[in-house]
């Protein structure tokens, strides 16, 4: 892949690791990101398979202490080992501000460590697998 092409792709990846983080909270615009058979594991180990999984268990989030929870991703790296494909490395920061409660569940490492798949399709980068594994400090 030229060098300028390579260029144009990384600031289309960057700019779909950013909604990502942007849409945190949009159920709709979150997953609209997502290719259809996308796999997301979350901090937990929780593998959810498909848009409509990730949507469902999205939105099923929303409505708890949850909400309280918000990432920044800090984009570290990103390869592409086929032009149609990429692989971004992602610091996920990690902002509970949760009130302290029995409901609230266990406070969350503050840092995780993401890798996204992305792969292009009809034009557009859509993430295909994102995992993240809790760094511990």
């Amino acid at each position: 892949m030229a060098i300028d092409q390579q260029n144009h792709h990384h600031g289309a990846i960057e700019k779909v690791v950013a909604d990502a983080e942007k849409l945190q909270f949009d159920v709709d615009g979150f997953t609209n990101l997502l290719a259809d058979d996308v796999v997301l594991i979350n901090f937990f180990g929780r593998r959810l398979h498909g848009k409509d999984q990730v949507y469902a268990a999205m939105a099923q989030a929303l409505q708890t202490p949850l909400t309280d929870v918000r990432t920044k991703h800090e984009l570290v790296d990103v390869i592409f080992p086929r032009p149609d494909v990429a692989i971004a490395s992602i610091v996920k920061h990690v902002y509970d501000e949760r009130a302290a409660s029995p409901e609230s569940g266990a406070a969350l490492q503050n840092k995780g460590a993401m890798t996204m798949v992305l792969v292009k399709s009809n034009g557009d980068w859509l993430i295909t697998l994102a995992q993240t594994t809790p760094i511990k400090d």
